[in-house]
């Protein structure tokens, strides 16, 4: 089965403990054989069929490693992609998998964050009303990522950025698409999380599958659908103040409003596991 659900250019994946937002480069759309979707879609899956097929992770003292992960994805993809099948595109690359660290009497939750490009993994920690991590973008040049795919010199051995962080109980970690962090500023992505998860708690939001605390119980998907609503209140206002727009008036570049783009979102919630 293809891993993950497009959404756009972008493919995003929600799975037990490894979430993804992969940004597809639309301008392939106008070119011949020209096919973000495909090249976001796939890097995906091949990168999240590799993880699952890493049987060392069995062992408490093995870690895993996403970079290798998402080069053997790189490498799958560009076979898949090339003739007598030949596609072009691009992508950006971003995930965070989520293991343990620490000895076998005393393992904490770790999170492994990779990225290549400009869509954002953001971690928060609802308890102390904060960003505690979050990824750095990475461009050739202004609202051009470093991505993967046709005519790119990028590879994630190269260019990919890991880091590990410990998390605790109840901590959010979000995979955005730029069509988010192109659109609310670092601050308005935290409050809009926080009110969420309020909300929900509360009782807002739909039919909870467990206890609402925290987030949990499905509430996370109710988190995310919230964070879209918002970014694209201002994607679609042409006199929106926006962080694309401050990005362009500092390149010297006239414009104002939102950017009109594919928003995605996966929202996870870290918590003990029963039994």
């Amino acid at each position: 089965m293809i891993r993950g659900v497009t959404n756009g250019d972008d493919a995003v994946l929600v799975g037990e403990n490894f979430i993804v937002a992969n940004d597809g480069v639309g301008a392939w759309a106008t070119r011949p054989r020209g096919h973000a979707a495909l090249w976001s879609r796939l890097i995906l899956h091949f990168w999240a069929l590799e993880a699952e097929r890493d049987k060392s992770l069995d062992s408490s003292n093995a870690e895993p490693n996403p970079v290798q992960y998402l080069q053997k994805a790189y490498e799958q993809t560009l076979s898949a992609t090339s003739s007598p099948n030949e596609w072009h595109g691009t992508t950006t690359a971003c995930g965070a998998l989520l293991h343990h660290t620490g000895s076998e009497a005393s393992l904490e939750p770790a999170l492994y964050v990779t990225n290549l490009g400009d869509s954002q993994v953001l971690v928060l920690r609802p308890s102390d009303q904060e960003v505690i991590y979050k990824t750095k973008e990475q461009w050739h040049w202004f609202d051009c990522p470093r991505q993967l795919g046709t005519n790119s010199p990028d590879t994630p051995v190269k260019n990919a950025v890991m880091d590990k962080l410990v998390l605790q109980e109840d901590d959010v970690v979000l995979a955005m698409s730029d069509g988010v962090v192109d659109n609310l500023w670092e601050h308005e992505v935290l409050q809009n999380v926080l009110d969420s998860i309020q909300a929900w708690v509360g009782g807002a939001g739909g039919t909870a599958t467990g206890d609402r605390q925290g987030g949990g119980g499905g509430g996370m998907q109710f988190v995310a659908q919230e964070l879209v609503n918002a970014a694209r209140v201002v994607a679609e206002d042409p006199f929106a103040e926006s962080p694309f727009m401050e990005r362009a008036v500092e390149e010297g570049l006239a414009m104002e409003g939102g950017k009109l783009d594919d928003i995605s979102v996966v929202a996870a919630v870290c918590k003990h596991r029963k039994g």
